[in-house]
């Protein structure tokens, strides 16, 4: 059957499909331009399982669009935002499509092949790094209960703008539609669908379907193995025993060696179990690795001051961290620069050899001069910000733990040079997590510790003579939380917890916004008139509610104008009617929404910003009768 769907083709009067990038088991996958977004380039990712009779479809497609609502909730930006779901009928078929962030550049696979054809592979820096950047995002899944499942080199793609690694292709959608085909589909094999591919994914997910967080950790391991030997796991992995031979291809540090080995241990209960535990391990020896290599060329002077971490691993690394390669082009490399570091340290009378050990000194008794100071410091900064140490100190700690599991249940103390690096780490996030709360109000700081529920149900009732729902008042202290604390999970109940003692106190200001209507406006419609446009700028973080009474029976078109993905808009219906309704749209980033409205009241219209930067928006609201509603 030939393809109805061609290049030049536009979707809903909105999708411009500019050419096919593949053709999976369950659909095909488009590259298109969005004609509501400025013709900004999104995927297109079609769900079409091979199954027979309309329930067997429409069960398969509320299952994949349930899959398809966890992913929507992913907001990081190492993931392609999914913007939308919609459903199309062309020439009498019915499709469903998935739309997402179109992410420009190369995946790890194709950069590896452009390696090989060149005669080398990714070194040991590299990996390191890809992982110290891959790893959180990791993290941020697993907070959420979302596990990749199939992760490897052709699903980690190297952006070009930034050059990090983002994410792509989620394996739960996959796993949705295997069990439907499953289900409903008859004679039709399965054997080209598994989870997640051989070599990648643990011999406990492929023979079982049994998956976790460690699952993805294994796989993230077998990825940098390939990186770095530029062989696939079936020509590493021993068939008797499952485990990985690289050590006769490649020579690597024994620390990163040590932590490959441990996330593909044969035995889930073998491996690590959580992320935060490999991002540990990474980080204790990391940098260490990095400035032994940097200490080659002595006669380098930093041009920005050396942080404590760094003074620590320069004075504490030995000499069998240094990272050794078998590869003879890195090797001539290496002797090239070591003869010029010496024929410019004998030029200049070793005047650069004295300078870089004399900064590495000084820095190193600055280092001490400062941990020394901090306890004072922090404490005048606590005590003009009005927090108490009681609510406070046991909040580092939860985040000083969260970062370095390893130093749980032990006492920072000065005795050691380490003790003292320690001790930096917690007070460096002490001073990153008062940054944050100082940004709240005085009144706000001065009762975290002391927030309940009854601050709930108070501005409940003030939200009710406001004629704004609870939701759109989420809405706005999520906006400046996240902002804030953006590696915190989404959807968990945080009331009751110390985090929860800051989004309240984020409440509180957002309440006072709202009463001053600082954050609150009323659209009016001029008589005669059924369109209103209302503009504004957010700042990061920041959000606005805008009330307009509007009778029942009416269609109701909401645009919203804005240059960023950043920025999302939330229609709710009056609060009266919310027990029976659930939001017209929820935390969208689209440009034009159309709908009827069921009852009359105050329509509450939420723009919120996740965006680091000021933006400027434009937000226009027509509401006519349905006999008279071409606008």
């Amino acid at each position: 059957m030939n393809n109805p769907i061609y290049p030049g083709l536009i979707l809903t009067n909105r999708y411009k499909i500019v050419k096919q990038l593949g053709h999976g088991g369950f659909g095909r996958t488009y590259l298109a331009e969005d004609n509501h977004r400025f013709q900004e380039p999104c995927v297109l990712k079609e769900f079409a399982p091979q199954v027979q009779g309309s329930y067997a479809l429409q069960k398969s497609q509320e299952l994949f669009e349930r899959e398809a609502g966890v992913l929507y909730k992913l907001r990081h930006p190492q993931i392609p935002g999914f913007r939308e779901m919609f459903r199309f009928k062309l020439d009498g078929e019915g499709y469903l499509f998935l739309v997402q962030d179109y992410v420009e550049g190369k995946t790890y696979r194709a950069l590896l092949e452009n390696r090989k054809r060149q005669g080398t592979f990714f070194r040991e820096t590299e990996v390191t790094r890809f992982l110290l950047q891959i790893l959180p995002v990791l993290e941020y899944i697993h907070n959420l209960g979302v596990i990749h499942r199939d992760i490897s080199p052709d699903n980690i793609i190297l952006r070009s703008s930034d050059k990090l690694p983002v994410l792509i292709d989620f394996g739960g959608v996959k796993e949705t539609a295997t069990k439907v085909v499953s289900e409903y589909a008859h004679g039709i094999s399965l054997q080209a669908t598994r989870l997640g591919k051989v070599g990648y994914a643990p011999d406990e997910q492929m023979r079982l379907g049994m998956i976790n967080a460690n699952s993805d950790l294994y796989a993230l391991a077998a990825t940098v193995l390939v990186l770095l030997t530029g062989k696939e796991p079936s020509f590493l992995i021993d068939p008797h025993n499952l485990t990985f031979n690289w050590r006769k291809i490649i020579s690597i540090s024994p620390n990163l060696g040590n932590v490959l080995d441990k996330m593909l241990a044969p035995k889930p209960s073998d491996r690590y179990s959580t992320v935060g535990q490999v991002i540990a391990e990474l980080e204790n020896f990391a940098s260490s690795t990095d400035l032994a290599a940097t200490q080659a060329a002595p006669n380098v002077i930093p041009t920005q001051p050396i942080t404590a971490d760094q003074i620590s691993n320069v004075t504490t690394t030995p000499a069998s961290q240094i990272p050794v390669t078998t590869n003879n082009t890195q090797k001539f490399s290496i002797w090239s620069k070591i003869l010029l570091v010496l024929v410019t340290i004998f030029s200049m009378g070793g005047i650069g050899w004295v300078a870089g050990n004399f900064w590495l000194e000084y820095n190193s008794n600055q280092k001490e001069k400062i941990v020394n100071k901090k306890p004072e410091e922090l404490s005048g900064r606590l005590q003009k910000s009005g927090i108490e140490e009681s609510f406070f100190f046991p909040l580092v700690d939860n985040f000083f733990y969260a970062k370095y599991p390893q130093k749980k249940g032990q006492t920072l103390s000065d005795e050691t040079s380490e003790d003292k690096l320690w001790k930096w780490r917690w007070y460096e996030i002490a001073n990153q997590l008062l940054n944050k709360l100082e940004t709240l109000s005085l009144d706000a700081r001065r009762r975290l510790g002391n927030y309940s529920k009854d601050d709930i149900y108070r501005w409940k009732s003030q939200l009710s003579r406001l004629n704004i729902s609870s939701a759109a008042f989420n809405d706005l202290t999520d906006a400046k939380f996240f902002y804030l604390f953006s590696e915190q999970p989404r959807g968990k109940n945080i009331i009751g917890l110390p985090m929860g003692q800051i989004w309240q106190a984020i409440a509180t200001d957002t309440m006072k916004g709202l009463q001053s209507r600082n954050s609150l406006e009323e659209i009016r419609f001029t008589p005669g008139s059924f369109r209103e446009v209302v503009n504004g700028n957010l700042q990061p973080g920041e959000g606005k509610i805008y009330l307009a009474w509007i009778q029942a029976d009416q269609i109701l078109r909401v645009r919203l104008r804005v240059n960023s993905p950043e920025v999302f808009l939330s229609i709710y219906p009056p609060e009266k009617y919310r027990g029976r309704s659930r939001a017209l749209i929820e935390d969208r980033n689209i440009n034009l929404w159309r709908g009827k409205t069921l009852t009359s009241g105050y329509y509450q219209f939420v723009v919120v910003s996740s965006s680091d930067k000021p933006i400027e928006y434009f937000l226009g609201v027509a509401a006519r009768d349905r006999i008279n509603s071409r606008y």
